[in-house]
């Protein structure tokens, strides 16, 4: 079973796609309110998967990825992105994400993004 990281600034958000995550037999092994923190604990919790806002306070998602990249190479991340916001998906796929879902979020496309990147 895949392990995931959920980073996203709004509570109400990381409830949510936790909820969609643990309906569909997935493991989320943390949470993270902003950049900073989701390096932290991706160094800690070393999860199978990170679904990742972009616009956070301090560190945003963008740069997150780019250290988590560096601590691990291999790692997978998906960005959770507003309408609207495309170049910075563009750089954050750029940056090592490997695919994007877009808020408001529908349960099937987070469920497919997830076993695309995982399984």
């Amino acid at each position: 079973m895949a392990t995931i990281l959920i980073v996203d600034d709004a509570a109400f958000m990381r409830m949510m796609i936790k909820d969609i995550l643990s309906k569909n037999g997935y493991e989320v092994v943390g949470e993270a309110e902003n950049g900073a923190k989701a390096i932290e604990k991706y160094k800690e919790l070393n999860p199978d998967l990170v679904i990742m806002d972009i616009t956070m306070p301090e560190v945003d998602g963008i740069q997150a990825v780019k250290e988590i990249k560096k601590v691990n190479s291999n790692s997978k991340i998906i960005m959770c992105s507003a309408m609207g916001q495309q170049a910075m998906v563009i750089e954050s796929i750029q940056a090592g994400a490997r695919d994007f879902i877009v808020k408001p979020f529908q349960a099937e496309r987070v469920v497919e993004a997830v076993k695309k990147v995982v399984g």
